[in-house]
């Protein structure tokens, strides 16, 4: 029997704000599903800072929280300690999250704050013109190292999930892709798994590997493929934490 999907509910009929191309839609989508299998939306606070991410406030009727640049662990733990019975998520950008909001989101991880961490990662600072992002790659060019980023004078990229596993409080962190269907299936089930950790009272961080074609300057279809080269193997996929 074929499966007819349609928008979950939560979202609108609205045309999104999002690049042509852009995964981030994949993204909404797959929390969105997620929010509704879990009937928590009208329990749910989702934390947007700033970035590419916040322009999912457009559709979507969840209750969203905004927060100043990279203070979105910081937001996520205050709502969530005030109000226990609220399911409290982030959903943030690579320069949101691993540059300027660093401190609070490795701070919140060894904590444990019972939130669950959305993290889209497409190695580049997406909405204020593709400069280099903390998760540029080596060799990767960009408005800020436009002969490619390299290790010496830049430094390495930063792998979040795995710092985000070597602390001691987390209770699932995960890494997955958004570039096909079978890839995007996982990304669902493992952000399944988080909310449950989520709500058995534990912090869970699930990192998405996304795409821009706007600062990439390619196609949609060619990032796809540039994804599967060359960010895959440089963010490998996988479970990296899972406390049961």
């Amino acid at each position: 029997m074929n499966q007819v999907y349609g928008l979950p509910k939560g979202c609108t009929n609205k045309t999104h704000s999002y690049c042509p191309g852009c995964m981030h839609g994949v993204a909404m989508n797959i929390l969105m599903h997620t929010i509704e299998k879990f009937e928590l939306l009208d329990k749910i606070v989702i934390v947007n800072p700033v970035g590419c991410g916040g322009l999912g406030l457009y559709e979507a009727t969840a209750n969203y929280a905004s927060a100043a640049h990279g203070r979105a662990a910081a937001v996520a733990t205050g709502i969530k300690r005030c109000s226990k019975d609220t399911f409290v998520v982030t959903y943030q950008g690579d320069g949101d999250l691993a540059g300027i909001g660093i401190a609070e989101t490795i701070y919140a991880a060894a904590r444990g704050e019972n939130i669950t961490v959305i993290f889209a990662n497409n190695t580049t600072y997406g909405m204020t013109g593709g400069q280099m992002a903390p998760t540029t790659m080596l060799g990767q060019r960009s408005t800020t190292s436009q002969h490619g980023r390299t290790a010496e004078r830049h430094g390495q990229p930063l792998k979040m999930a795995e710092m985000i596993a070597s602390l001691d409080a987390p209770r699932y962190v995960a890494r997955f892709a958004l570039c096909d269907a079978a890839n995007v299936i996982k990304a669902r089930k493992g952000l399944e798994k988080a909310f449950e950790v989520n709500l058995a009272g534990g912090y869970s961080f699930v990192e998405f590997l996304t795409n821009c074609p706007t600062n990439w300057k390619m196609s949609p279809v060619q990032t796809v493929q540039h994804m599967k080269d060359y960010n895959m193997k440089e963010f490998p996929l996988g479970v990296f934490k899972v406390v049961e």
